[in-house]
């Protein structure tokens, strides 16, 4: 290298990027193979469902055509048993369901036309009429299962009149085996133009030899369904695909997915479909150009034929891990800042509420020690609430958490009945400090001169959410002392309709009646993006 401080670089540089190439023209080529493995795989599969499923209709219109012909009528409700009895599965989608149509002679039409108006509203007539196209035998639908208003539509049309139809009906009368048409439209598709095909069975009269032909059941096709069901079939609705007449005489396309796309390659495989040859095209799914592998392998070559710029690409990662952590630390002291303004708030409201409640009891208290007890009860139930609160890291808190909380002294006193009951409902933190603090009250009250101060008592507390932003919370107390409005107000009714009502910015409807004391709540719910502290991105703010 002293001696050719530029040949050997560029040498190495060279050999690098040779064998990089080999490398990626041996990954395209496993690719392309591995590929045409795949589709040819996929190719076999949908082959193997559409011949299924032909299969499964051939069968089906086998059993109904040897049921027909032992009937000397095929009357509306032996057929729609028939149909109905075979429990039509996955494997029968894309059908547009089983017919019959009978052959008729032309001097037998009106009495034909008679029969198809029956059960309905308005006249039915065969189409294309005898006077538009003059002919003696037809073969005209009669009846169409499932009774839908698409396969309405096909109702009454001689399907014999139309020359794809006719060539499949006589191929199949003469071979006595269900029969695929070549491309036709459906009837049922209105003014569409959507390929379909039909399979034909022949009914005979009889099980003799010199049998007499009663007519076709079939079953409708609308490729495109047909094709698609298919795919579902064997899961592979996202390949190209597409379905072709093998029989004509320019191949032509019946159906396609979705996912078909011209110009790519395509595995071809021929499909027998009920007697009639079919070809079905299957597309590889991999695009144009280098895989991904080849990528990797192409890239990692470059950069490894290009070590001159190593020195200069690790200090750039060592500057932008730098960058990062600045970063880190920045987001980190914007969300400690945050949390910090966040708790200000808190404890101040916090302080707030235990500030009236200590005002609000020394007015209320006679002596120290009813004030110590009172003042006691009440942090308490603070207390219990921030600790539901703390578990839910103050976020939200269900409504019978709180009261579950407030009234667990009570719940294992086998002397009382506690009824809870309500959809789960989520407060914010201030919304359930106010709640359980009202509930604290009311069971206080209860406990010394309600329900729960004497047995049988019981207390049932139920809630429902108004709206989407309001809920109301039901206190009723049964079974204990008759109660009668006392004469002056006590701490319990103030903190309830003052600091709750306030606090939850809704009256509060407390009511003594003699059975019991009743006592109405509404809460506000609220989105947790009104009150959660929310976050930004790497350098952003906390809220």
């Amino acid at each position: 290298m002293i001696d050719y401080p530029r040949g050997i670089p560029v040498l190495i540089f060279i050999l690098v990027t040779g064998i990089t190439v080999l490398s990626v023209f041996a990954i395209e080529r496993g690719e392309k193979q591995r590929d045409a493995a795949d589709v040819a795989r996929k190719a076999q599969a949908m082959t193997s469902a559409i011949e299924r499923r032909a299969y499964t209709s051939s069968a089906y219109l086998r059993a109904g055509a040897a049921l027909l012909s032992t009937q000397d009528d095929v009357t509306p409700e032996l057929f729609r048993r028939f149909v109905s009895e075979l429990r039509l599965d996955a494997n029968y989608r894309g059908a547009e369901g089983i017919g019959w149509a009978p052959v008729v002679e032309a001097e037998e039409l009106a009495e034909f036309e008679a029969r198809l108006g029956m059960s309905r509203v308005e006249e039915q007539s065969v189409s294309p009429s005898i006077e538009e196209q003059p002919r003696d035998t037809l073969t005209p639908i009669l009846y169409l299962q499932p009774d839908t208003v698409r396969n309405r539509r096909a109702l009454g049309y001689d399907m014999y009149s139309e020359p794809v139809r006719r060539a499949a009906m006589d191929l199949a009368a003469a071979n006595d085996r269900p029969t695929a048409s070549g491309p036709i439209v459906l009837v049922q598709e209105g003014g569409g133009d959507a390929a379909g095909f039909l399979i034909y069975m022949p009914v005979f009269e009889g099980l003799s030899s010199s049998r007499e032909l009663k007519g076709f059941i079939y079953s409708p096709f609308n490729a495109a369904q047909f094709l698609r069901s298919a795919s579902d079939l064997v899961s592979y609705e996202a390949i190209g695909s597409r379905l072709l007449d093998g029989e004509a005489t320019s191949q032509t396309s019946m159906a396609q997915t979705e996912a078909w796309v011209d110009g790519r390659s395509t595995v071809t495989r021929e499909v027998n479909l009920a007697n009639r040859r079919m070809v079905l095209e299957v597309q590889s799914a991999r695009e144009d150009g280098l895989s991904s592998m080849s990528m990797i392998t192409l890239l990692f070559g470059l950069a490894v034929a290009s070590l001159l710029m190593l020195v200069s690409r690790l200090l750039t990662q060592q500057s932008l891990e730098d960058r990062r952590a600045i970063s880190w630390f920045e987001e980190q002291n914007s969300i400690r800042n945050s949390l910090t303004r966040e708790l200000n708030h808190r404890v101040k409201n916090t302080l707030a509420n235990v500030l009236s409640i200590v005002s609000l009891t020394r007015r209320r208290s006679e002596n120290l020690d009813e004030f110590a007890e009172g003042l006691d009860g009440r942090i308490r139930a603070l207390s219990a609430t921030h600790d539901l609160l703390t578990q839910s890291e103050w976020g939200t808190t269900p409504i019978r958490s709180v009261i579950e909380v407030e009234l667990a002294p009570y719940a294992r006193d086998a002397d009382h009945r506690l009824e809870l009951d309500g959809p789960h409902t989520e407060l914010a933190p201030n919304d359930a400090l106010s709640l359980g603090l009202a509930i604290h009250e009311l069971a206080t009250n209860a406990a010394k001169f309600g329900s729960l101060s004497v047995s049988g008592g019981s207390v049932a507390v139920r809630w429902s959410q108004v709206n989407d932003t309001l809920a109301k919370v039901e206190w009723i107390e049964s079974g204990g002392p008759p109660v009668s409005r006392p004469q002056r107000r006590g701490f319990g009714t103030d903190l309830i309709e003052k600091i709750v009502a306030h606090e939850l910015r809704h009256p509060v409807e407390l009511e003594f009646r003699p059975e019991g004391v009743r006592c109405t709540l509404l809460v506000p719910v609220r989105e947790p993006s009104e009150f959660e502290l929310r976050r930004k991105g790497p350098g952003g703010r906390g809220h």
